[in-house]
């Protein structure tokens, strides 16, 4: 079995290693870290999460390489849902198929979030990795 991908398992320790009051600071410097989507031809076939409390979309695709891209659609406005992307976006940035799917379902409560973040938020970002899975798990199929 793949361990998660390396940069994720940084981000989970920075997290798990930070103050409480902290977290959240920290959690929202990620929201920068999705670029925005160029056009529309790129939101197609991209899915909606709806346990996201915003109009959240992704997309993941196992490339002939074996690696996962990730394509994330995320309003500006929400930034707590758009780090959850971040952090996935960087930590599972050049990971291979194997490597998210064995990204544990717990990440965001193995993060501290539970704590920093309402239950809600919390199951739309474990909502985003399950939906990420579950693509990844079809292409492979």
């Amino acid at each position: 079995m793949a361990d998660m991908p390396a940069r994720l398992a940084e981000i989970v320790d920075e997290f798990a290693a930070a103050p409480r009051d902290l977290v959240l600071e920290l959690l929202l410097e990620y929201a920068d870290v999705i670029p925005a989507l160029p056009d529309a031809a790129e939101r197609e076939g991209m899915e909606q999460v709806p346990e996201c409390q915003t109009a959240f979309f992704l997309r993941a695709r196992v490339t002939p390489e074996g690696t996962v891209e990730t394509l994330f659609d995320c309003p500006p406005e929400a930034p707590t849902t758009r780090a959850f992307a971040g952090i996935l976006a960087e930590g599972l940035a050049g990971a291979s198929a194997d490597q998210v799917l064995a990204v544990p379902d717990d990440l965001y409560q193995r993060m501290g979030l539970a704590q920093a973040i309402s239950p809600l938020r919390v199951r739309g970002g474990t909502a985003i990795l399950g939906r990420l899975k579950r693509q990844i798990r079809e292409q492979l199929a």
